[in-house]
Parts: C-alpha cells; structure tokens; sequence
C-alpha cells in the first residue's frame, strides 16, 4: 500500500466571492476507513460512496486504507456535491495513480455520478470568477462549461468524466479550452402595454419609473389592470449591459445550475404574499440570495402589498436605500448585492372597493385605516411615486381599439433615450442620486422652488421625500429632453406623492 499525501484545490458555494477550499488527502495504514472532516455538511459526507464508485469505474483502484480528508479552512461550511471531483483527484495522487503536472494551477469543481461522470453544480459563474482572480485553470463538468466560460478572459476545462480530467492533468489528452459562445438573445416578455385599453396616466406613470428606476406603488380596485401594467414594465426597460447581465447569471447559478437562462433576461419576479422574510432578503445558514437579489438589475413587484407580513415588509426598507443585503449568520456572513426596482400593487381597503364609482364600498373607516396602516409610513416614503388605477368606462373596455401611441416598443425608445441622458451626465439613473448630486443635477429656478416649498408644507413631505419628488421631476425632464426642470415638471413629480 502506498502512503502518501495531496492538495487539490477548490472554492465553498457560499456567496458572490467564494473562498478557497484546500482538499487535503492523507492516505495511512491501518483498517480501512474513509473519513472527511472540516465543517462538512450531509451532501459533503455522502460524497464518500459517489468517490468510490466513480473511481472504481473510472478504472482506477480505490484503496484498502485509511483515507482521511481535510477540508480546509476547517470553520467554513461546505455544502453541495461540488467537491466530489476534488476529493477523488486528491485520493488518485495521493495513491500514485495518476503523476499530474502543475496541479498548483488548477481548480475543480464537479459532482460524480457512480459512473464517473461529471454532474453539473450550483455557483458555477463566481467559481469562474474567483479562479480567474486567483490566475488558475477551472475543471468543470461539462453541463457547467458555458456557465463558467462567460467570464471570457479565464481559462476553463470541461470533461465529460473522471478519467478525462486525470488525462488532461497528466497531459496524455489534453481537453480543448472552453469558449462562450453566447446564446441568442430572445426577450422572454412578449405582453405589450398596447395591450391595455385606458390608464394613460398609469402608463405614464410607468414610463417615468422605468426611465429613472423610480420605485412605484399602484392604487386601485381589483380588476383595474394593475398586475397587467406591472407585468409590463420589463418590456420598456431598458436593454442589459453585459455587466449587468454577468451579475444576474452570478447571482442565480448560487441556486441554480441553469442560471444561463437568464442571460440578457431582466428578471422580474413577482413572490407570493405568502413569503416569509428570509425567502424576500436571503438567509439560511449558508446564506443563501433571496428574491431582491434574484430581482437585481430588473423588477421586484410585490402585488397585495398590505396581505404580506409587516415584518417582511420592513426588511425592505434598507436594501431599498443601499441596494445590497448584509446577511449574518454565526458561521458566516454574505454580502449579495439587490439594486431592485420595487413596484408595488395594492387594494384602497380590504373589499376593494373604496372610492369605486361602479361599486359600493362595505369597509367601515376604521378598517379602511387599519388596512392601509399595514403599510408603514417609513416604508411608504422609500416610494418614489404612488398612482391611483381606477376602474375603466364599460364604454372603453368594449372597445377594441389598442392606443398605437401606448406601444411598449415606443415607450422604450421614450424610455432608452431618457437613459442616456442620465448616463451621459452622471453616470447613473435618477433614482440613484445621492442628496449632493441632487442639489448639482436638479436645480430649480426660484418660481419653481417656491411651488416646492409650498408642496412641503401641504403634503407634509420628509426631506427623503422631498429629494424624491427632485428625482422624479428630473426623470420627467428627461423624457423631455429639457435641460431644467420646470414648473410643469415639478408638479407632475408632485402629483405622484399626495397619495399618503
């Protein structure tokens, strides 16, 4: 029996930079056993049979000793079926079975199947990303090649099986570097706001937040088309950088081994009333994105605002303002990032019917205010605007004639064209201004100071608020192509804030 000891190298699934992970193989004499230590968890510890098999059918000899794995650093949680690949490529040099050249170089990352096949993993594209800073080769399975490819200027290897990985590290076949080849772009969303007959000022409302990411909650009874605009909105935003399209697929391959479905996808998602506070930030004891960060770049809308838990609604309230998610836990903390555009949908009372010309309301006052205080007003002031969606003539809604000047694609073009106003003269959206940049990007003549003024004291606005409806005004100037905001634009940016 040989006795002998290994390193391989790897990285723990647990955030946007995951940290390396030294496999170390010690193969001793003694009684046969086969034990894997360092924080793992169940996945880690079964990977034991799936070694085994793989190598035995890989036509390699599993050894009669005692085998002893050492995941390193020993007080960081390691989860998945990732290290499955390092650990038998540990155990093959640790035995002498396999003489690798430069093995310092390299990175693996696969889980096996009892054939030896390589099996595709979660997390692949910031795996990609940290070897890459690290300056080492990647080996992945093949079902995870493209993925860990995108990155572009790293260096990746996908085999197909175990004993093409030994080949390649022991230079008898070397495998061919993996090139990204970019999947078609085809936006998913095909719904059009030509679609919906009526709601102009909804739209426009829309088309506002869309051309300064402006946060928006729409008002109005059921039925009046307010998940139908939501729906809609990804259709005029803007089209995703590679940058920005890199970070989605980043973040969803930490929960999926299909993340490339996202590629130059803007998400939208839309959670249940029903989520708790951990599914809407991320948690869990390897912290884990939640829906804001799987929103990052495109669209949280939460509809039935008030049904959801206050408690998960207040955990909105930061990552609102920073657009990143601090989440500890007592073995380790991440960091993902949640630069979300929040649209929010609700009722104006718990039948739905309050203020309904067409209808009659049943709701008592008094559960009128209780249900909108659901909603907390430090929330409420982190949105920008608020709409009222009423309910459509019987005349209009029988018409079958779409607005052709409401078509997603014109609006768009309105919407691209505010956009890079913005980029060309701060580098970012309106919505993202900080107060200083604010007082240089939004400045008003003193007329129209003195309507804001005025708009402070009838409202009651917070200096938040106060600094958003600036915001709003110059995303509405934009789509004007003005160069100062005027008084129109600063009452139109008013009429979005007097709903609370």
């Amino acid at each position: 029996m040989v006795i002998g000891l290994s390193i391989v190298y790897t990285r723990a699934n647990v955030d946007l930079e995951p940290p390396l992970v030294t496999v170390e193989t010690h193969i001793s004499s003694g009684l046969p056993r086969f034990s894997i230590v360092g924080l793992a968890e169940t996945e880690v510890m079964e990977s034991k049979e799936r070694v085994r098999s793989a190598i035995l059918n890989s036509g390699f000899a599993f050894p009669a000793a005692r085998i002893t794995i050492n995941l390193a650093p020993a007080d960081l949680p390691k989860s998945g079926g990732r290290f499955d690949l390092p650990i038998a490529i540990g155990i093959l040099i640790a035995t002498q079975q396999i003489n690798p050249i430069d093995i310092t170089n390299y990175e693996f990352a696969a889980e096996l199947a009892l054939s030896g096949r390589l099996c595709a993993i979660c997390g692949t594209v910031p795996l990609a990303l940290a070897a890459r800073k690290a300056q080492r080769y990647l080996v992945i399975g093949i079902d995870n090649a493209q993925e860990a490819a995108l990155p572009g200027d790293n260096i990746v290897y996908a085999a197909n099986n175990l004993r093409a990985v030994c080949n390649h590290i022991t230079n008898t076949a070397a495998l061919a570097a993996v090139t990204f080849n970019a999947p078609f772009y085809k936006p998913s969303n095909k719904l059009d706001f030509a679609d919906i007959y009526g709601q102009n000022h909804a739209k426009r409302a829309l088309e506002i937040a869309a051309a300064g990411r402006h946060s928006l909650l729409l008002i109005g009874p059921p039925g009046t088309g307010k998940t139908m605009l939501a729906s809609r909105l990804p259709s005029i935003l803007p089209d995703l950088s590679l940058d920005e399209s890199l970070e989605i697929v980043a973040i969803n391959s930490l929960i999926s081994n299909k993340a490339l479905e996202q590629w130059r996808q803007r998400p939208f998602r839309a959670p249940h009333h029903t989520a708790s506070a951990i599914a809407i930030v991320g948690g869990g004891s390897i912290p884990k994105p939640g829906e804001i960060s799987l929103a990052h770049n495109g669209v949280l809308f939460l509809d039935e605002l008030p049904e959801f838990q206050r408690k998960v609604l207040e955990v909105l309230r930061e990552p609102l303002e920073s657009g990143a998610i601090v989440i500890s836990r007592a073995k380790h903390k991440a960091i993902f990032p949640c630069a979300f555009q929040l649209i929010a949908a609700m009722n104006p009372c718990p039948c739905g019917h309050f203020g309904n010309q067409f209808k009659e309301c049943s709701c008592s006052s008094k559960q009128i205010t209780r249900y909108q205080g659901k909603i907390s007003k430090p929330l409420l002031d982190r949105i920008d605007m608020y709409i009222d969606v009423p309910y459509i003539t019987p005349q209009l809604l029988t018409t079958s004639i779409s607005d052709i000047k409401s078509t997603s694609e014109q609006i768009k073009q309105r919407v691209i064209n505010a956009s890079q106003l913005q980029k060309k003269r701060q580098n970012k959206v309106n919505s993202l201004l900080e107060n200083n940049e604010v007082a240089l990007y939004c400045k008003l003549e003193q007329k129209t100071n003195k309507i804001m003024q005025r708009a402070i004291a009838k409202l009651n606005l917070s200096a938040r608020g106060y600094y958003r409806v600036l915001k709003v005004a110059r995303t509405i100037a934009d789509l004007e192509n003005a160069t100062n905001i005027s008084e129109d634009h600063v009452r139109e940016a008013l009429s979005f804030r007097g709903r609370f």
